[in-house]
C-alpha cells in the first residue's frame, strides 16, 4: 500500500491540469499513486492525460455528477493510506513536498499543513491552518484541502463526500469526522500547496450558496438547538476578541 493517493479532478482546464501533473510527477517521494478524474472535458485535457500516462496509476474521462461526485470515484480508486486531493490548477509547493512530509510515520486519521492562497493574477498570500480545530475555527473557517491528508479509511467508516453538495462537501466532511466523531488530527507546521482561487467554491457568485450550504452540513451532523448555541458562542468569542 502506498503512503498516498493523490487525487486530482479536472473539467476544461488543462493548464491548470498540466501545472498540478508536473508538481505531482516531480515528486522527490515516490511512495504515492496518482489518480485523476476528468469530468468529460472538451479542451485539450485528455492530451495531456495521455502524455503523462506512464505516470499516473489511474485515469478516466467521463461525465460526472459534480467535484464530489468526481472526487468519490477517485476514492474509490484509490489504495493509498492517505488521500490527497490536488485538483486541477493546485500544485504542490515544492518537489520535496510529500518527502518532507512523510520523513516520519504519520498516525493520524487527518494530517493538515499550510497553504499558498493564489489569485488568477498571481497574487499570493499564506493560509496558517490552526493547531486546534474546534466548533469555532469551522464556525468561520475550514481545512484546505490541498494541504489536508485524509485517512482513506475514513471513507468507509464515516461515509464518502456527500454528493448533494455543491461546493462546501468537504467543509461538511470535516464537520462530520472531526467534530462529530472527533478523529485524530494533527497539524503540520509546513507548506504543503499552491491553491488557485479560480474554481467554483472561490467565485463571488457562490458567496451564498457557500453559506447556505456550510449552514446546512452543521444541521446534518448536530440538532438545530446545538448549531444555535454554537453561532451564539462565536458571536461572543469574536466580540470579546474584536472589542466589537
Amino acid at each position: 500500500m502506498k503512503s498516498v493517493s493523490v487525487i486530482t479532478i479536472n473539467f476544461n482546464n488543462a493548464e491548470g491540469l498540466q501545472k498540478t501533473i508536473d508538481s505531482v510527477i516531480s515528486q522527490t517521494f515516490s511512495d504515492y499513486e496518482f489518480i485523476i478524474v476528468d469530468g468529460g472535458s472538451t479542451d485539450n485535457s485528455i492530451d495531456i492525460i495521455k502524455k503523462n500516462v506512464g505516470k499516473l496509476t489511474y485515469w478516466v474521462s467521463e461525465n460526472d455528477g459534480g467535484i464530489y461526485n468526481a472526487q468519490n470515484k477517485g476514492v474509490r480508486k484509490a489504495t493509498g493510506e492517505y488521500c490527497l486531493f490536488l485538483n486541477s490548477g493546485d500544485y504542490l509547493m515544492e518537489a520535496d513536498t510529500l518527502e518532507k512530509l512523510f520523513k516520519n510515520k504519520l498516525t493520524e486519521d487527518i494530517v493538515y499543513g499550510n497553504l499558498i492562497i493564489e489569485d488568477n493574477t498571481g497574487n499570493r498570500s499564506e493560509g496558517i491552518s490552526p493547531g486546534v480545530l474546534n466548533n469555532y475555527h469551522f464556525m468561520i473557517s475550514t481545512l484546505w484541502h490541498p494541504c489536508t491528508f485524509i485517512k482513506r479509511g475514513l471513507f468507509e467508516r464515516f461515509g464518502y463526500y456527500n454528493e448533494k453538495y455543491k461546493i462546501t462537501g468537504d467543509y461538511e466532511f470535516f464537520i462530520r469526522t472531526i467534530l462529530k466523531n472527533k478523529v485524530s488530527y494533527k497539524h503540520c507546521a509546513q507548506f504543503i500547496a499552491v491553491f488557485n482561487t479560480g474554481g467554483i467554491g472561490s467565485s463571488a457568485e457562490h458567496k451564498k450558496l457557500q453559506e447556505k450550504e456550510r449552514e446546512q452540513s452543521w444541521l446534518d451532523n448536530f440538532s438545530p438547538a446545538a448549531y444555535k448555541w454554537f453561532r451564539f458562542k462565536t458571536r461572543l468569542k469574536r466580540r470579546l476578541d474584536t472589542g466589537k
